[in-house]
């Protein structure tokens, strides 16, 4: 299982309404519906993805993140999911908003460029990095949007986001709560996973940071 995905399963309530935008074969809405009995629903812009998740006995749409999300209801979710997804996007600003307007929560995760080892290979080799979570080679990777954990958290605060929870995840490695504010995870984190939610309304004090991982 996908390091994120065993994060996800952990984070999501049972029975809730789940949106997983760029489901691929539908693997994490697959096991969110039977691990936790969601009610699911999945965006996947690949007609193969679609039919692969339809065969599993899903409920998968064939649509574009970037442009379709404009069409679901608002607060139609209380989660909306985006696993490994947004570097993708051509709008990822417009779709990261859309998320907090369709669903209660939206859970992030990202690869983020600011690690240590994309650092390295940078520096030492002049090289774009292949890593564990970056693992395609510049001329055939799908990302192209790729930010890092601290421009990740800016985007966040000029959307006026509320970051609720946030881990740190490696191949192999039990997630770790962090501060994604803090400068050192910019460097220590390979993949973050965010909760995120709208701000508090004003004069609301806002919650602190809840311990959801691990």
């Amino acid at each position: 299982m996908r390091e994120d995905f065993a994060e996800i399963l952990r984070l999501v309530r049972p029975g809730a309404r789940v949106l997983d935008v760029g489901c691929g074969e539908g693997e994490l809405l697959d096991l969110l519906t039977r691990e936790k009995g969601v009610d699911g629903q999945g965006l996947e812009i690949s007609p193969e993805g679609v039919a692969a998740g339809l065969a599993r006995g899903l409920a998968v749409v064939q649509g574009d993140g970037d442009s379709d999300l404009d069409h679901f209801p608002t607060r139609a979710f209380d989660y909306a999911v985006l696993s490994k997804t947004l570097q993708q996007m051509r709008e990822p600003r417009h779709v990261l908003s859309e998320l907090l307007r369709i669903a209660d929560q939206a859970v992030v995760s990202v690869p983020n460029f600011g690690h240590w080892k994309v650092r390295w290979a940078l520096l030492s080799r002049g090289r774009m990095p292949e890593t564990g979570a970056l693992p395609e080679p510049w001329w055939s990777t799908p990302n192209i949007h790729l930010c890092t954990l601290r421009d990740f958290v800016v985007l966040c605060d000029e959307l006026g986001l509320r970051i609720d929870a946030c881990a740190s995840l490696a191949e192999g490695r039990a997630a770790r709560q962090i501060d994604p504010r803090a400068p050192i995870e910019n460097w220590r984190a390979e993949t973050a996973l965010f909760l995120l939610s709208r701000p508090s309304p004003p004069g609301a004090e806002p919650p602190a940071p809840a311990d959801l991982f691990g």
